[in-house]
């Protein structure tokens, strides 16, 4: 069978609960989504707030402090925020990718020898959570001759550690302090691998998808073999590439309705494929995608990102500012302009005044 773009673009969005906001706890929200990207603390936040029915920040800095959510280095070696039982069913399944993200470290990993590192840091962190600043300095003071950033990095990548929230708006500081998984969530780790659980619920909050995007997702390579040994249904795209999905996944008509959405930076529907064309054009890729590898945050209008956009307050007014990537009907300027009204009063509920512009 074969599916068009936009009915890829339209699985994926339902997928990612972005066809229509849904009232569901956030815990099975952040469940579905496997996860959502979490380089900054805030970023997770505006993505639930884009996906779930009436949601108060309050819901998620609940589940914090609960630990059923953890903010933790998970897939591809970045901070997510996942489900504390996901964390401890999958933490093992992606230490190949954090073992081997070691290698980036390069002249800076002379002398490191991981083994000690990880022992050294296990028994510092088991007396108090720390910042990473605290733990390269007591680990250089164990390993004088070794670079304080491998240091860092080789904790960060190797020992199971999740950030310690603050009672800061969006739960953590930007320099949180790290405390060991097992002990902060009062379970066990699992030891062995899941991989082909962890690609069915890839399938289930991405897909239809190729194993080349699973890898780009997970950071975990040779995927296709895995693939092949699930029962899975098979597609066709437009360019003739086969697609994966799970039986009975949700698959709308291509003509479904879809709402403009905005997006955080970093949001996960932007980076979990191999090719993005799913969700963006490739001409709009390098204002999305930085030099600096920033992902900016975007809005999407009939499913496809359409623009970038920013909030800022200044003097007690709050403005969003959106950068479309083309001319704007009428009717899609009402609808941005409606959905982002409460968008920057999501972002800003002590300002005095609200503003919407659209930049050039």
């Amino acid at each position: 069978m074969k599916l068009s773009a936009k009915a890829v673009n339209r699985a994926t969005l339902a997928r990612q609960v972005l066809l229509g906001r849904e009232e569901a706890p956030v815990v099975e929200v952040v469940g579905r989504l496997v996860g959502m990207q979490g380089q900054e603390a805030k970023h997770p936040y505006v993505g639930l707030w884009s996906r779930i029915e009436g949601f108060e920040e309050g819901e998620l800095d609940r589940a914090v402090v609960a630990r059923e959510v953890v903010r933790a280095t998970l897939f591809r070696g970045t901070l997510h925020l996942v489900t504390a039982a996901d964390y401890l069913r999958f933490r093992a399944t992606v230490a190949p990718v954090l073992e081997a993200g070691l290698r980036v470290l390069g002249e800076r990993g002379e002398g490191l020898e991981p083994e000690k590192v990880v022992a050294a840091a296990e028994k510092l962190l088991a007396k108090e959570p720390l910042t990473f600043t605290e733990v390269r300095d007591a680990l250089q003071q164990k390993f004088p001759d070794v670079n304080e950033r491998a240091l860092g990095f080789c904790t960060r990548m190797l020992v199971p550690l999740v950030m310690h929230p603050s009672e800061v708006r969006w739960s953590w500081t930007a320099n949180s302090r790290f405390t060991p998984a097992e002990a902060w969530l009062g379970k066990k780790l699992r030891k062995r691998a899941e991989l082909k659980e962890l690609v069915t619920r890839y399938l289930e909050a991405f897909g239809p998808a190729t194993p080349a995007d699973f890898q780009t997702w997970s950071g975990l390579q040779k995927a296709k073999p895995i693939f092949d040994e699930l029962e899975l249904e098979t597609f066709t795209d437009d360019a003739g590439k086969t697609l994966y999905d799970v039986p009975d996944a949700p698959r709308p008509d291509a003509d479904t309705a879809a709402p403009v959405r905005f997006l955080p930076e970093f949001d996960n529907l932007l980076l979990s494929h191999a090719k993005r064309e799913r969700i963006i054009a490739d001409e709009h890729k390098p204002a999305v995608f930085t030099k600096n590898l920033r992902v900016k945050a975007t809005y999407t209008v009939d499913g496809f990102v359409a623009g970038l956009w920013t909030v800022e307050k200044k003097r007690g007014v709050a403005t969003l500012t959106l950068t479309p990537f083309g001319r704007l009907t009428k009717k899609t300027t009402t609808e941005l302009e409606r959905e982002g009204d409460g968008l920057v009063r999501f972002l800003e509920p002590d300002a005095k005044s609200y503003e919407i512009v659209t930049a050039g």
